[in-house]
């Protein structure tokens, strides 16, 4: 199953066909939170394969891009509703937050696309679940000395990583580009426009995989070897240069 979380849709594809997508509304509103019932009430039983039930007490959220942006505005309005009165409450609580190469504009600060939530501020994110933001190398570089970044500094990976509370973790693919993440096909159209690593995008996907389970094994469900692992030796234990590698526990 792939989930694809960019410029406001979500989409679920399995064996490349699409399944199930929906538009997303603008995070923290009346039709998000409608929408998100819809989806956990109605749409999971068709598209979970048998006797697979989700955990709806142990949800993540994630995504890349300007998708990886909405997945921290999305839990970042529902965190600041967790006081609010029953009836005001998100229908369901995120435990843990995953950007990949997240990016919240093309600069800063008067092109930050809405909802605007980089306040430029160490730890200001209002978020007390955990957090992993993967990013890449390359992505604050110009493609062929002309083309913009896809994630300019100032508003990329480094800034949503700097502005979340701990515990929180940041991966660095030091030879990768913005899209290099992407399907084969995708990947090799991007590379025209944004600077692109030269090492196997494939061995990038399942490094990045890899993080996102051990992260999710060690707050989801208490298993934090591989994560340690991860950290502590992520030249022994990552395919891939990982550097840096930061984690903030308290």
């Amino acid at each position: 199953m792939k989930r694809i979380l960019v410029h406001g849709k979500a989409r679920i594809e399995q064996d490349g066909k699409e399944v199930f997508s929906y538009d997303i509304p603008k995070p923290g509103t009346e039709k998000s939170k409608k929408n998100n019932r819809v989806v956990i009430n109605e749409q999971l039983d068709s598209i979970l394969p048998e006797k697979v039930l989700p955990d709806l007490l142990k949800v993540a959220v994630s995504g890349h891009n300007r998708g990886g942006k909405t997945a921290f505005a999305l839990a970042l309005a529902y965190e600041s509703g967790r006081n609010a009165s029953q009836e005001q409450q998100p229908p369901l609580k995120f435990s843990a937050i995953l950007g990949i190469d997240p990016v919240a504009g093309s600069s800063r600060p008067s092109c930050l696309c809405s909802p605007n939530i980089l306040q430029f501020i160490p730890y200001s994110f209002d978020q007390s679940i955990p957090v992993a933001v993967f990013g890449t190398g390359l992505s604050n570089q110009r493609a062929y000395g002309v083309c913009p970044p896809g994630a300019p500094n100032g508003v990329n990976h480094a800034e949503f990583f700097n502005e979340s509370k701990p515990p929180c973790y940041y991966f660095m693919a030091k030879d990768y580009g913005h899209t290099d993440m992407l399907d084969d096909r995708m990947a090799a159209l991007m590379c025209m426009i944004m600077k692109s690593g030269k090492g196997s995008k494939d061995t990038l996907r399942r490094t990045i995989g890899g993080i996102f389970v051990a992260f999710l094994k060690a707050y989801l469900e208490g298993q934090a070897d591989d994560l340690i692992n991860i950290v502590e030796s992520p030249n022994i234990r990552a395919p891939i240069t990982l550097d840096p590698v930061i984690s903030i526990e308290e």
